[in-house]
Order: C-alpha cells, then sequence, then structure tokens
C-alpha cells in the first residue's frame, strides 16, 4: 500500500467529529479502547464502531475511518470475514455520489483492491489460465 492505514484513520477520524453529532462521545470512547488493546477487547470495539456507521451512512470522513480501522483488523486477525467486511465497506463509499475528499477517496480504492486481493477475487486458478491460453485470438 502506498499509504498508512492508521494514520489514515486517525486523520479521517478526527474530521467525522462534526458527522457523528450526539454518538462522538461514544466513538471516541470505542476507538480509545480499539486502539489501546488486542483481541476480543478490541474486536469488540471495533464492531462497536462498525455499528455505528450503520447508524450513519452519510457520514464520509467516519466510513472511510472504518474502512480504515477494517484494514487494521484485517492485519491482526486475517480472516475471510474481516476482508468481506472491507469490501462491503468500500463498495457503499465508492457508490456514493456525495462530495467526498479526494484523498479518502484514493485510499479506499485502493484498500477496495487489497479487499478483492485477499480474497482472490481477482486471480485465475489453473483451468481459467489454460482456458484463456487455449481460445483462439482473432479470426480463424
Amino acid at each position: 500500500m502506498q499509504f498508512d492505514a492508521a494514520l489514515a484513520a486517525q486523520e479521517t477520524f478526527r474530521r467525522a467529529e462534526t458527522e457523528l453529532a450526539s454518538d462522538w462521545d461514544t466513538a471516541v470512547e470505542l476507538e480509545a479502547i480499539f486502539s489501546s488493546n488486542a483481541g476480543s477487547t478490541a474486536r469488540d470495539a471495533y464492531e462497536g464502531l462498525l455499528a455505528l456507521s450503520n447508524r450513519y451512512p452519510r457520514a464520509y470522513s467516519y466510513q472511510a475511518f472504518c474502512i480504515f480501522i477494517t484494514w487494521q483488523q484485517v492485519t491482526e486477525e486475517t480472516i475471510a470475514h474481516h476482508f468481506q467486511t472491507g469490501l462491503r465497506l468500500c463498495e457503499a463509499f465508492l457508490a456514493s455520489h456525495e462530495a467526498k475528499d479526494a484523498q479518502d477517496i484514493a485510499y479506499v480504492t485502493e484498500l477496495y483492491g487489497s479487499f478483492r486481493d485477499g480474497l482472490g477475487l481477482d486471480e485465475e486458478d489453473e483451468i481459467q489460465v489454460e482456458f484463456r491460453k487455449d481460445t483462439p485470438k482473432g479470426g480463424d
């Protein structure tokens, strides 16, 4: 990756304060737990942060923050569920036609590819490679 997801998460989290309004204090508490713990404690805080994102689908800085912390979850616990969550969050973020920060879009686009790669969605298996080799190119 061409950027640090943890630093990007910190930046987008700071910008999310106005987006979350009355839930900001809850988000701050959950983020502090997530950032300073590991294992099930961090996972529970992460799930709480994601639950908040469902309540604020137009909070684009916060949505980007959730994508970046999902990448952190992937590095902490490399399981398909986190890759799938990241993929879903990226798709929702990128599908929106609302105005967003250009840097966030670039980072989320890069992470989208990483989440896809982690799930093997862009890889060809041996049968696909052989089929492509055997398929005639051009008119015959």
